[in-house]
């Protein structure tokens, strides 16, 4: 019944060692030879996904991955970019002089790194780079090409100071942008029109698919518009309590090879 499978990352696919599992593997690999096409929906950037798509062996020519929360679909074959929703150098100094009047650290991304403003580097920000394997730049304002390309934006704290962030934001730039929790600690902003389920919708429809024919699997606040818009939204064990509300299914969790069992209960079986 299921034709396309959307899967988050960190959380869902990976268990807590950011490992893909040999169990998740195998289904994954299975699912792909039935001729399910599989699909890695992550807020990461995409040189922090490039690693496990060779492991998955999700690099054909019909293989696509989404990145930066929706806001890429490439083709991981030829590189070529089917979605491209990004932010401009105006949009980024807006976002730092509120960062800035918040006392919020923040940082973002072109396709190639990441950046931060903050001479005093957020842990949060060495996480980032270090989980995702892309290169950490300081940069001033000035430093910037003026046309740089953005992806996404990160407002990054300790999980009760970023509440208070939340609360804080103005109205006219929550109407602008698009705001996803994808952590406890992570905020991020992207073009309007930027989403998981967006993407998967643009994907599906590109590929012919319906929308009752497409399995969605995450964890997080970031996944809830993939998990409302799938014909079977799947909430990990170990996901917020808003995702579990809306999914259609409730696998195990990212440590027990809760996608495999998704995949297995709803796809091979």
């Amino acid at each position: 019944m299921y034709k396309l499978i959307a899967i988050d990352m960190d959380g869902t696919l990976l268990n807590d060692q950011h490992h893909v599992t040999p169990g998740v593997k195998a289904a994954l690999q299975e699912a792909k030879a039935a001729g399910v096409t599989v699909v890695l929906c992550t807020g990461r950037p995409i040189g922090g996904v490039t690693r496990y798509l060779k492991e998955l062996e999700l690099t054909d020519e019909d293989d696509y991955v989404i990145a930066y929360n929706g806001s890429l679909v490439q083709n991981t074959h030829t590189n070529e970019n089917v979605v491209s929703l990004t932010l401009d150098y105006e949009d980024l100094l807006e976002l730092s002089a509120t960062a800035r009047a918040l006392q919020t650290p923040m940082h973002f991304f072109d396709q190639a790194k990441l950046y931060t403003f903050d001479k005093d580097v957020s842990p949060y920000t060495i996480y980032e780079s270090y989980v995702t394997q892309v290169p950490l730049s300081f940069r001033t304002k000035e430093e910037l090409d003026n046309d740089i390309v953005i992806p996404k934006v990160m407002f990054i704290d300790e999980p009760s100071r970023l509440e208070e962030t939340k609360a804080a934001i103005p109205d006219s730039l929550k109407e602008r942008y698009e705001m996803v929790q994808s952590a406890p600690f992570f905020l991020e902003i992207l073009h309007p029109e930027a989403s998981k389920g967006n993407a998967v919708k643009h994907l599906a429809r590109k590929l012919g698919i319906t929308r009752e024919e497409v399995m969605c699997i995450g964890d997080n606040g970031n996944d809830l518009s993939m998990i409302q818009f799938a014909g079977c939204g799947v909430a990990m064990e170990n996901a917020i309590p808003e995702l579990k509300e809306a999914a259609d299914f409730i696998t195990k969790s990212n440590n027990e090879d809760g996608v495999a069992h998704a995949i297995r209960m709803n796809v091979l079986n």
